[in-house]
């Protein structure tokens, strides 16, 4: 045999081996190794996930305690339902204090809602405009949540000054049923 004709054959066998060797070597290695990059790609991506949910969840936390202290503000400011005489005879001496005439005080049905009860009382008084702003003043500084609605103010012809005020305030409290 020539020594080129064996130069060639040593040639392609060499050739042979590498397109063998890459055949059923390298490609099925990078094939596995382009499926594990896929995979941590994947779970990357998830981890990112996860971690933007966990500062999510943080920042629902934050919010759900400033909930709950204001909840727990709200709840302070609603006596239980069992000091709604007390409430009804502060109003009632904060109008007497303040010179005013309670012509009526009567208490209307309760409304029940979900976490409190609304416990409108329908009052009427006379007296002197000065003192009545100055009862709505102390009313607005009692350490409860209360609303005046239906304000009606009737001038008297009598005197000058005097007014007949008509009015419903609601006093929220406590629902114990809960």
């Amino acid at each position: 045999m020539n020594s080129n004709f064996r130069k060639f054959v040593f040639l392609v066998l060499l050739v042979g081996l590498g397109a063998v060797g890459y055949q059923y070597m390298i490609k099925p290695a990078n094939k596995i190794l382009s499926d594990k990059q896929a995979k941590v790609e994947a779970k990357m991506e998830q981890l990112m996930k996860f971690e933007e949910a966990t500062a999510a969840a943080e920042d629902l936390n934050k919010q759900l305690e400033k909930l709950q202290e204001a909840i727990q503000f709200f709840e302070s400011k609603l006596p239980p339902t069992s000091q709604i005489h007390g409430v009804l005879s502060q109003v009632t001496v904060i109008a007497q204090k303040q010179g005013l005439k309670p012509k009526t005080i009567r208490t209307l049905a309760k409304k029940d809602n979900s976490g409190y009860v609304e416990q409108p009382i329908k009052m009427e008084l006379e007296g002197n405009f000065s003192s009545f702003y100055s009862f709505l003043l102390e009313i607005e500084k009692l350490p409860r949540i209360m609303k005046l609605r239906e304000l009606k103010l009737k001038k008297k012809n009598t005197l000058e000054g005097m007014i007949s005020a008509d009015f419903i305030v609601s006093i929220f409290f406590q629902n114990e049923t809960i």
